[in-house]
C-alpha cells in the first residue's frame, strides 16, 4: 500500500489549496480515508474523513473551510483548503486503516505553510 500526498505549498492568508492523496494497493471506495496535519511542536491531529461509506467528518477548527472529497476513478482523495489561515500551517498527511490487517499506512506528508 502507497499514499502518495502532493499539492502543499506556501500561500496566503485567505487563500486556497488543494491536496492530493494517489493510493496503490488499496481502493479507496473501500476504505476510510483521512487527512491529519502536525504543527511544528504539536501533536498530529485529524483534519478531515472520508468513510466508505461515502460520509465526511471534519475538525471543529476547519469545518466551512475545508472540503475532502473522493475520485473512484482516479483512486484518489483530496483535500480542498478555502480561507487558509497561519494557524493552519503544518505538515499534511494523508492516512488509511487497512480494513482487514488494521494496519496503519500514512502517506509522506505535504508541507502548507499559509502566510499573514
Amino acid at each position: 500500500v502507497q499514499l502518495q500526498a502532493s499539492g502543499g505549498g506556501l500561500v496566503q492568508a485567505g487563500g486556497s489549496l488543494r491536496l492530493s492523496c494517489s493510493a496503490s494497493g488499496i481502493t479507496v471506495s473501500n476504505n476510510n480515508m483521512a487527512w491529519y496535519r502536525q504543527a511544528p511542536g504539536k501533536q498530529r491531529e485529524l483534519v478531515a474523513i472520508f468513510t466508505s461509506g461515502g460520509n465526511t467528518n471534519y475538525a471543529d477548527s476547519v469545518k466551512g473551510r475545508f472540503t475532502v472529497s473522493r475520485d473512484d476513478a482516479k483512486n484518489t482523495v483530496y483535500l480542498q483548503m478555502n480561507s487558509l489561515k497561519p494557524e493552519d500551517t503544518a505538515v499534511y498527511y494523508c492516512n488509511t486503516v487497512a480494513r482487514v490487517t488494521f494496519r496503519v499506512y500514512w502517506g509522506q506528508g505535504t508541507q502548507v505553510t499559509v502566510s499573514s
